[in-house]
């Protein structure tokens, strides 16, 4: 890891951090609850999802920065200023500039482009940019219809991603707490052997085995809810150790609550060893 790289992280995870702890204030932040022994278990008292309302509302959302009405979206809301996770940003950069100015990345569960749109100011200088979302059906429509261009696409699998374009990183920003298996699904993305993962927002126990919660989204953003993981730390970086080496961790934005513990969103850069 190069030393630049490490610095840049941690100056400016602090700023991030407070930056986004005002925004959080004013709105309600989503809940969570419950220790769920099976994702059926959670489903069942979940609306899921896949609720046309939150396509809909994302969409929507989406469209506003797309056509520079809005600076920013996430999960639906939209903020007058871009919210940035510096160090995720960082790791791009740090990508394309050891990839000679080529940036392919995988973002599996990247909604309508969240991420893309967040930090296309900074990638406008990137030689060779192609951003690849892999989603469910509804998204991939309406990405394509609505958003795509020869830099962004949109999929519904990875191996559709993979016909598309060679990605050389794998991006996962609050996606994994979403999965029914998580490790299994994580199985399956690193079969793909990408030279680089990159976490974000990933709900993180220090202390304490994986748990399955139930989120209650407030009827602010959308009337929705979903089963959602919390992760042990220990346990999901062993999952990478066979085959990828730990470059940086940091805090992300989000910090939660729950019944007898309490959980810090943290975020992960991978650099695959060689065979």
């Amino acid at each position: 890891m190069s030393y630049t790289l490490k610095s840049f992280i941690k100056d400016i995870t602090p700023s991030l951090a407070l930056t986004y702890r005002g925004l959080l204030g004013q709105r309600k932040k989503p809940m969570f609850s419950g220790h769920y022994r099976t994702w059926d278990a959670a489903l069942a008292v979940s609306t899921g999802y896949d609720a046309s309302e939150i396509l809909d509302k994302v969409t929507a959302a989406t469209l506003k920065v797309y056509r520079g009405e809005a600076a920013f979206e996430r999960d639906s809301v939209l903020f007058d200023e871009i919210v940035y996770s510096w160090p995720l940003l960082a790791a791009l950069l740090w990508i394309a500039v050891r990839e000679k100015g080529v940036l392919r990345i995988c973002d599996f569960g990247g909604a309508l482009g969240t991420t893309y749109f967040q930090n296309r100011k900074f990638l406008q200088n990137v030689p060779e940019v192609q951003w690849c979302i892999v989603e469910q059906a509804g998204f991939v429509e309406r990405g394509k219809e609505q958003l795509g261009s020869s830099q962004l696409r949109f999929h519904e699998t990875v191996e559709g991603c993979f016909q598309d374009c060679q990605c050389d990183a794998l991006l996962l920003s609050s996606v994994l707490p979403y999965l029914s298996s998580p490790y299994e699904m994580l199985q399956n993305l690193l079969s793909y052997h990408f030279r680089y993962v990159l976490l974000d927002r990933t709900p993180i126990l220090e202390h304490a085995p994986d748990r399955l919660t139930v989120q209650y989204v407030p009827d602010t953003i959308y009337s929705a809810s979903y089963p959602a993981w919390f992760f042990n730390e220990t346990k999901l970086l062993n999952f990478f150790s066979a085959d990828y080496t730990l470059v940086e961790q940091f805090n992300s934005f989000e910090n939660w609550d729950l019944e007898d513990v309490s959980s810090q969103c943290k975020g992960y850069i991978f650099i695959r060893r060689r065979s």
